[in-house]
């Protein structure tokens, strides 16, 4: 049966309906009040002429539908249905930055980390943060005064001592036996949870009680701590409530197209305050048609987010408007209301939204580039960081199944290579073909020295290699006591950025991105540094190799020839009154003997 053949069979009820190709595959998901006039729109002419709906109705083979009661229930499920299939004639959400949660786990000693990614797996995850950096910010205050930490140490069994975040007082121990206790520890879990869920009354309430306490049993350090901490939490509490008076939170979206090409940007306004700037791009939409565009993206951004602001504005009105508004405020518990903006300061924000659209669109896509902050801030929002990263070391290793093994170590400052802190380093203790325990050794050393010379550690630390690499990396700086530094290693063939502690979600960049073009481009860098250095080895050791073989003539007598004449060639080459001038006339009569034997 042909597809037009098929529409007079569909339901009139709501539902979404998918198209398929030849091989199964769906290749677009759609949601209609009724299925069979949706459907039967896609064989109008006037659609039909569009290149878009014309390719998608020439590959499509078969239509598959569900029903659902009604609109909404239709909207959720086609954004299921799309984040699932990822189909090509879709209009599929692209994100280059997504915003941090912090993640409180449920382990008998829980942790606190930064995550961008919401998993199932019993932890209770808060935020989204605005801006990125507010979540490292909150997680390094947890460290400071609840002392719980981050760390990856093994808390299912004791250790023989604790790591430096012990000692430095930023975590209250319980990798070791007798330095904290259960109850503790879970007083200390209770606060973070208050302190994390906005409960500032309740947490102070609490600290109240126990430094008093704490001062009637005349244990007047605790006490003092707790007063201090109790000082910063009303603090906060006073400053949240002047903020909530500020108004609502508002999204604000505006695009700038030029087929297939489109740049979206995203403002956060929090408490009356735009607090950030979110970018997306697209390549694939040679029919771009705004209202579309946008009911496509508000309902993949929103749906499945934990936090949705109270307003969104948009620059264009769209069929399903109502109803994604009605879905939206059944899942906030308040109303949320989507506007298009016609006068006022809303426009002009608007417009301001819509200014930065167009200079992302001109630096995506027309390749300018950005200056050395912006890109250090770009990093720190994709990789996670908890900091803008001004200096970068970056590590490769470099042999030939395991001969002649050197690595090297390249500088990346300010927006620039810096090339007097490039370092050679030739491998000393491994033996074989062992790409991890050469980094191993190559980190220890550089990291061990910078220790001792105190010296500040990199902004990032970026690997040559993939997870392994990366974990031997680790494991280095973990042996000397360097738990709390940036680490990220990048894949060669996949071109798959993994940063430490977030390796369960690896960074795929697209090939535009400007965070992408650097880091490939100190990892080529450090590649080819380290293969230049291990070729200058090599070569070494095969001049050397025959003239080593002379009878008679010491290692200082061949550097001084290779020094000379500059390889074994032409030491064979020279006469021996010139061999005599570099090295004597007894070692000269004995080279020209090796080559031209009496």
């Amino acid at each position: 049966m042909e597809l037009r053949d098929k529409v007079p069979l569909l339901p009139l009820s709501p539902g979404v309906y998918l198209y398929k190709d030849a091989g199964g595959r769906v290749i677009y998901v759609g949601k209609a009040k009724s299925l069979r006039a949706r459907v039967r729109s896609y064989f109008n002419e006037d659609r039909l002429a569009d290149s878009k709906t014309g390719t998608l109705i020439s590959e499509a083979t078969d239509i598959d539908y569900i029903l659902v009661d009604n609109e909404k229930e239709a909207l959720a499920l086609e954004n299921n249905l799309i984040k699932q299939y990822k189909p090509r004639f879709n209009i599929l959400l692209r994100d280059d930055k997504t915003y941090p949660y912090v993640k409180l786990t449920s382990e008998h000693y829980p942790r606190v980390y930064v995550t961008r990614r919401l998993k199932k797996d019993g932890a209770t995850y808060f935020g989204p943060y605005f801006p990125a950096n507010l979540a490292h910010r909150l997680v390094h205050f947890i460290h400071r005064h609840f002392l719980v930490p981050s760390c990856k140490v093994d808390l299912t069994r004791f250790h023989p001592k604790p790591c430096l975040q012990y000692h430095i007082h930023r975590c209250l121990g319980p990798c070791v036996e007798g330095l904290t206790t259960d109850e503790a520890y879970s007083a200390a879990v209770r606060d973070v949870r208050l302190f994390l869920e906005g409960r500032h009354g309740d947490l102070a309430r609490g600290l109240r009680a126990r430094m008093e306490s704490a001062s009637e049993e005349m244990r007047f350090e605790e006490a003092a701590s707790l007063r201090d901490l109790l000082s910063t939490v009303e603090e906060m509490e006073e400053r949240q409530k002047m903020a909530a008076a500020k108004g609502d939170d508002t999204d604000i979206f505006a695009c700038y197209a030029e087929p297939p090409l489109v740049a979206l940007n995203l403002f956060h306004l929090r408490n009356g305050q735009i607090v950030d700037r979110r970018e997306f791009f697209w390549e694939d939409q040679p029919e771009f048609e705004e209202a579309q565009f946008f009911s496509a993206l508000l309902k993949q951004l929103y749906l499945d987010q934990q936090y949705i602001p109270g307003e969104i504005h948009v620059p264009v009105e769209f069929e399903d408007r109502e109803a994604l508004e009605e879905l939206l405020s059944e899942k906030r518990h308040r109303k949320v209301e989507i506007r298009t903006p016609q006068r006022g300061q809303k426009k002009a924000l608007m417009g301001l939204v819509e200014t930065n659209a167009r200079h992302s669109f001109d630096a995506r896509f027309r390749v300018l580039k950005p200056s050395s902050r912006a890109i250090q801030e770009a990093l720190q929002d994709s990789l996670n960081l908890p900091s803008a990263p001004a200096r970068i070391e970056c590590f490769d290793i470099s042999h030939i199944q395991g001969t002649d093994k050197v690595a090297s170590m390249v500088v990346w400052e300010e927006g620039r290579m810096k090339k007097s802190d490039y370092r050679k380093f030739i491998i000393r203790t491994v033996v074989g073909n062992d790409d991890f325990a050469s980094m191993r050794e190559v980190v220890t050393r550089r990291y061990g020295r910078l220790q001792e010379e105190k010296q500040p550690m990199p902004g990032l630390v970026l690997i040559d290699g993939g997870l392994g690499q990366l974990h031997a990396a680790a494991e280095a700086l973990e042996g000397l006591g360097i738990s709390d530094q940036p680490l990220a290693a990048i894949a060669k063939r996949e071109e798959i950025i993994y940063v430490y502690g977030q390796e369960d979600e690896p960074l795929a960049l697209d090939r535009f991105s400007p965070i992408l073009h650097l880091i490939q481009s100190i990892r080529d860098e450090a590649h080819r540094f380290a293969v230049t250095f291990h070729r200058s080895r090599r070569n070494a050791r095969q001049l050397t190799s025959e003239l080593d073989a002379i009878e008679g003539v010491g290692a200082k007598t061949v550097q001084k020839l290779l020094k000379e004449f500059g390889s074994s060639e032409l030491v064979r080459a020279a006469t021996e009154e010139q061999l005599a001038a570099v090295v004597g006339r007894a070692a000269a009569r004995k080279v020209k003997a090796h080559y031209v034997p009496v």
